[in-house]
């Protein structure tokens, strides 16, 4: 078992304990419209000292939204090699990997969406009542794509300049998500945590998948007549 493996299983170990956690830990009709939370002292604790903060919640939405972007781009190659290839085996397994790890996001939104954990602290502007909250799917969707692009970018850029550069815009990214998620004040601190767990558990995995030896040994993928090929 590789060490990334065996991390992202433990993280969605902890994921899941978490979860267990908020759901039977200190709960309390504390929400609106009483609706309970679990860590409900430190919730409550946390979200005095936040306030409600919408311009920081707008902010984060406009990450959202480039995450988003970088997401289609990566589906847009995929597409490119599936036609040029002519075949979906031959398209390469980081990309392939890439939309499973898209779609394994999408149902766990979906999922929290369905089997409520708990709702929002605030009732959001323009809705008649509370939503659902844990995890910060938002908060789950920036930290996944921008996690796995860090590594993805690695497999098809070499050491150097532009690569440092790529991944630090990743992780400031994900860094001013966490950040304006938790001070924004439209979730409670339970469900950033959450949320963090369950994207580095992802990130973990999915670096497991494409990687067959530890990231700085992994090939680097170089331009060729058909698309990109390993280095040999």
């Amino acid at each position: 078992m590789t060490k990334r493996l065996f991390t992202g299983i433990l993280l969605g170990a902890l994921f899941a304990g978490f979860t267990y956690l908020v759901t039977t830990f200190d709960v309390a009709a504390a929400g609106p419209d009483g609706t309970t939370i679990g860590f409900s002292a430190l919730n409550l604790k946390f979200h005095e000292l936040t306030g409600v903060n919408m311009k920081w919640y707008q902010l984060t939405d406009y990450l959202g939204y480039f995450a988003i972007g970088v997401a289609a781009v990566f589906a847009l190659a995929g597409l490119v090699q599936l036609i040029q290839r002519k075949s979906l085996f031959k398209v390469d397994r980081e990309i392939i990997c890439l939309g499973i790890l898209f779609v394994i996001v999408i149902g766990f939104y979906v999922g929290f969406e369905k089997f409520i954990i708990n709702y929002r602290p605030v009732i959001m502007p323009g809705a008649s009542e509370v939503e659902a909250s844990y995890p910060s799917s938002h908060t789950m969707l920036i930290i996944t794509v921008m996690g796995a692009t860090m590594l993805l970018l690695g497999n098809y850029m070499k050491k150097g300049f532009l690569l440092t550069l790529l991944r630090l815009i990743c992780l400031a990214v994900i860094l001013v998500t966490v950040g304006g998620r938790l001070y924004c004040g439209v979730h409670w601190l339970t469900d950033i945590i959450g949320g963090v767990l369950l994207s580095f558990a992802l990130i973990e995995l999915y670096g497991a998948a494409i990687y067959k030896k530890e990231p700085a040994q992994a090939p680097v993928r170089e331009a060729g007549p058909d698309g990109y090929q390993p280095k040999h």
